[in-house]
């Protein structure tokens, strides 16, 4: 018998511009279902063609009794599948169904007691009569109207959670995907095991299988891929896919910019090597790096330099290639959705990646992106299936221009040289204390300032560095990692011990927004 394809039949997850709307889907996609954002304009018809499993409506900064308010097209209601409205889906989805939706008397933000006035429903199935949810919303439901049944209530909410009698409608004015929601998780597990009946067919082994298939469907048996690798897990992942469905016709190109962190060469090239039988090719390109951003300390020109020599060597490599006709990147999904990259996603670009497009029509590749449809700790799970080592599953992101836009100001192989040690001593230091797996993502940067410092008897007037940490779980939001002060401390005296021309060590406590996880 051949087993159903997980992603057959999705959960919608339609965005009314809610900035949790990629938490929604990765709490979904937990629950072992396939969740796929779409824009809020999607049409019925469309939405048909998509066959769901269930539609979700996200939260959103609007008012719905607003003029110009995104709304979605009434005939999702129609299509007969489970709907839960979350937030602004539940005002929309009760004013759509005739209920009426007004401002709050006062805006209920933060923790709200939740009072669950019914247990036999599937909803709330084994949640506690009482417990904690995160409330965000100046507006609420004000009488959903003789077909809603009310299913929870807080003190300042009378609806904080209603059931349509005759249609399988449900909504909840809380965010149960967020993690100050205790029991949210249990909600939406509910939601979808047992209104939707999904049967947790979303993991990586089935996603293995189907991607396996896909790939030697579309790649011809004389094709060969090329793949770049560039020291992180998205594209260490996607070229463990790709090597598994195709061996040999994969050739992995790891090009040394002379931007790398601390034997990441050796280690990317040794850790892929050795589980994998694809071909690799490791390219020195320093010279012709370093020489490109020679004298340049605006960061966005340090990218388009880089940008345009990773081309120029890239597409040297590829001409001793032959048959090579595909290029794969580790685009994600969050990629996809913020380029504006997919059909049915939101459509306003939030901000352009360089993986999405470009790259291929310069080389003159047909592009595959195997990991598009995953999220970051989607790819992680895949490459412990896959048999990729903890130490490269497990890397922190870096950035695709490397330690250029960690080193900031001009360029030389002697400042990077000093950021290459430093960076590597702050990381040794978390290592050795068991938080390298618990921070996002931790590095130095050295600024270009120099202070006044004392070493010895003497005066000195050297560098600074920065360490940066951050702890998060979509890299879209972050927050300053509270470090123990001894492991800073230690990290601290190291550097200013054994890196030549370093004087002085910083911490950065700024959260994102408003600042940004890199520097530049």
């Amino acid at each position: 018998m051949e087993r159903p394809d997980p992603a057959d039949r999705p959960i919608l997850v339609v965005d009314f511009g809610s900035q949790y709307v990629q938490l929604i889907a990765r709490r979904v996609r937990e629950r072992h279902a396939f969740a796929r954002i779409v824009r809020h304009d999607l049409t019925a018809e469309r939405a048909r063609e998509l066959n769901p499993m269930a539609i979700i409506l996200s939260g959103g900064p609007s008012s719905v009794y607003e003029q110009g308010a995104p709304r979605c097209d009434p005939g999702l209601f129609e299509l007969g599948v489970p709907i839960l409205g979350i937030c602004y889906g539940m005002q929309l989805a009760c004013e759509a169904l005739g209920g009426t939706v007004r401002p709050c008397p006062a805006g209920e933000y933060g923790r709200a007691e939740l009072k669950v006035l019914d247990h036999s429903e599937d909803l709330f199935h084994a949640v506690p009569e009482s417990t904690t949810v995160w409330m965000s919303h100046a507006d609420q439901v004000h009488d959903a109207g003789p077909d809603f049944v009310t299913l929870a209530t807080t003190s300042t909410c009378p609806l904080a959670a209603v059931r349509h009698k005759t249609r399988p409608v449900y909504g909840i004015q809380f965010h149960p995907e967020v993690a100050h929601t205790p029991y949210g998780a249990l909600i939406l597990g509910n939601f979808l095991d047992r209104i939707c009946h999904s049967r947790g067919t979303w993991t990586m082994e089935a996603f293995i299988e189907r991607s396996v298939v896909e790939i030697r469907e579309r790649v011809g048996p004389s094709d060969r891929v090329v793949c770049g690798l560039s020291g992180g897990v998205d594209s260490a992942v996607a070229a463990a896919l790709l090597a598994k469905a195709l061996g040999p016709r994969v050739v992995c190109v790891f090009v040394d910019n002379g931007l790398l962190r601390a034997g990441e060469r050796n280690a990317v090239a040794e850790a892929f090597g050795a589980h994998s039988n694809a071909e690799l090719r490791v390219v020195d390109a320093t010279e012709p790096f370093l020489r490109a951003l020679d004298g340049v300390s605006d960061p966005q020109e340090k990218r388009i330099r880089i940008g345009h020599t990773f081309v120029d060597v890239f597409r040297e490599e590829a001409k001793s290639i032959p048959g090579a006709r595909f290029l794969a990147q580790g685009t994600l999904y969050p990629d996809v959705i913020e380029s504006g990259g997919d059909r049915d996603g939101p459509a306003a670009t939030i901000k352009h990646h360089h993986n999405v497009g470009g790259l291929p029509a310069e080389l003159g590749f047909e592009l595959i992106e195997p990991l598009r449809d995953l999220f970051k700790d989607e790819v992680r799970r895949l490459g412990l299936e896959l048999g990729l080592p903890d130490s490269l599953v497990w890397r922190h992101p870096f950035p695709g221009p490397g330690l250029a836009v960690r080193c900031l100001g001009t360029i030389n192989a002697e400042r990077l040289e000093v950021l290459r040690q430093a960076d590597s001593i702050f990381l040794d230091e978390l290592r050795k204390a068991g938080l390298e797996r618990q921070v996002a993502q931790a590095f130095a940067v050295l600024l270009p300032v120099q202070s006044v410092g004392v070493m010895g008897d003497g005066r000195t007037y050297e560098n600074a560095i920065a360490l940066r940490s951050v702890d998060t779980d979509d890299f879209m939001t972050a927050d300053w990692s509270r470090l123990p002060h001894d492991l800073l401390a230690r990290a601290s005296t190291r550097i200013i011990n054994s890196v030549k021309g370093i004087n002085r060590v910083v911490y950065d406590v700024t959260s994102k927004p408003p600042g940004t996880i890199e520097w530049e």
